[in-house]
């Protein structure tokens, strides 16, 4: 077997996605858990003769920052996997990072990226989540695995098929890591997905298969999983059939219940639902009487808000594309006359309804709301729109078709709802000029 290549480099700035820029010989590195300034060794990736730029993990440090730590979760350090002669599962690519130092890293990636793709020079500070753990630790409500062929929980390598067997979740909030899945057998199993919502209920365990009905050997794993209820979805047909107890978790945020599936959307964070609530709520200043539009509404979280601001002379349009998801918002705000929930893509609803709007709630995917629902949203007439995101580059790039469309950004805020990780979360208000 060739041995994979290694390198010593001198690590130069963060960049967007988890991994700090280094040179060698006049050619781009993208490497992951190293810090700016750090002299390391560095296995290579991916390292194509043709390809524009290499990817490398650090495995050795030469030279330390004084803001390395060491990493809380064994799997995702590299070194430690260097060792094993593995590569670092992914989701935690910034454990190696002071929390601090953390959030400094993504303000700098975050400013570089407004700056670049949105054209706006403005110096952007990530603000920690108030009742965040010191260690930045048990705050993923929701955490999915693969399951390897002995019937192991397992993770992947980053970037690549290879699996990992797991024994512990660090990331993930108490009530998850006390069910010891991984001390079950679930062959037979696609993938496991696990969500503890806020209410007093017992979380929910989602088994990924396609067997359909479920055999005896998944109906007996779920009587083997104490604690949990436990539901089997199937990824071909969608359906989700209940094996045991419910096949939702119930959240509570700011007076309102809210019902999710186990397959629908909600934020991962603990925290995520009242702070970003909050914050749209402080961002747009919805006043009674008011029509708003809450797009990529999810199960209804802002919609809810929104609906409670505006009254009932006030009326809240909520639109969605996944039928999940929309299935949980009309259980969740069922009875809200005011509130009109659509299922279907976003562009395709602004454009056939052609609404006349106050305000907006943007909220979309990770890859951003694109320049059709930009435009869309400017011809409603809207004098706000809060924009939520979960990607500084998407948001970067609508900021710039909202310029287009003749709107500005008049103020932004960061949030470091996913510590040890590269994301982060911003909540912006955008007005006409």
């Amino acid at each position: 077997m060739t041995q994979t290549p290694e390198l010593e480099l001198t690590i130069g700035p963060p960049a967007h996605g988890g991994h700090c820029v280094a040179r060698h010989e006049g050619r781009v590195i993208f490497v992951r858990h190293a810090l700016p300034g750090e002299v390391v060794k560095a296995r290579l990736t991916e390292y194509d003769d043709d390809a524009r730029f290499w990817r490398a993990d650090a495995t050795e440090v030469v030279q330390a920052s004084t803001d390395r730590v060491n990493h809380p979760w064994p799997l995702a350090d590299a070194a430690l996997a260097g060792m094993r002669g593995t590569r670092p599962v992914g989701g935690a690519e910034f454990g190696h990072i002071g929390l601090a130092a953390q959030r400094r890293l993504k303000a700098d990636i975050f400013t570089e990226q407004l700056a670049r793709l949105g054209k706006i020079d403005r110096r952007i500070t990530v603000e920690a989540v108030p009742d965040e753990s010191p260690d930045g630790l048990g705050w993923r409500t929701r955490v999915g695995f693969a399951v390897d062929p002995d019937g192991h929980l397992a993770m992947h390598e980053h970037r690549s098929t290879t699996l990992v067997p797991v024994a512990d979740m660090p990331l993930a909030v108490p009530a998850i890591n006390a069910l010891a899945l991984w001390e079950r057998d679930f062959s037979g199993v696609d993938g496991v997905e696990v969500a503890a919502g806020s209410g007093d209920e017992e979380p929910l365990v989602l088994l990924r298969s396609t067997q359909d009905p479920p055999g005896r050997a998944l109906r007996a794993l779920a009587e083997e999983i104490p604690g949990a209820s436990v539901a089997v979805l199937n990824p071909d047909t969608g359906s989700v059939l209940r094996l045991r107890g419910r096949t939702w978790v119930r959240e509570v945020v700011g007076g309102h219940t809210f019902r999710v599936t186990g397959e629908g959307f909600w934020q991962i964070h603990r925290s995520a639902p009242r702070v970003l609530t909050e914050a749209v709520l402080e961002g747009l200043q919805p006043a009674s009487g008011e029509r708003v539009a809450d797009l990529y509404a999810g199960a209804g979280l802002f919609t809810a808000a929104l609906a409670e601001r505006v009254g009932q002379t006030g009326s809240v349009l909520s639109v969605e594309g996944s039928p999940a998801a929309s299935r949980d918002a009309r259980r969740n705000l069922h009875g809200r006359d005011h509130v009109d929930i659509v299922q279907g893509k976003v562009e395709k609803v602004l454009r056939e309804r052609r609404p006349h709007l106050d305000a907006v709630v943007l909220d979309p995917p990770r890859a951003g709301a694109g320049r059709e629902t930009v435009r869309a949203i400017a011809g409603t007439g809207a004098k706000a729109v809060v924009y939520v995101s979960c990607d500084p580059a998407s948001f970067a790039r609508d900021v710039a078709y909202f310029a287009a469309a003749g709107w500005g950004l008049d103020s932004l805020r960061v949030f470091d709802l996913y510590p040890h990780t590269h994301h982060m979360e911003s909540v912006a208000v955008l007005r006409p000029l």
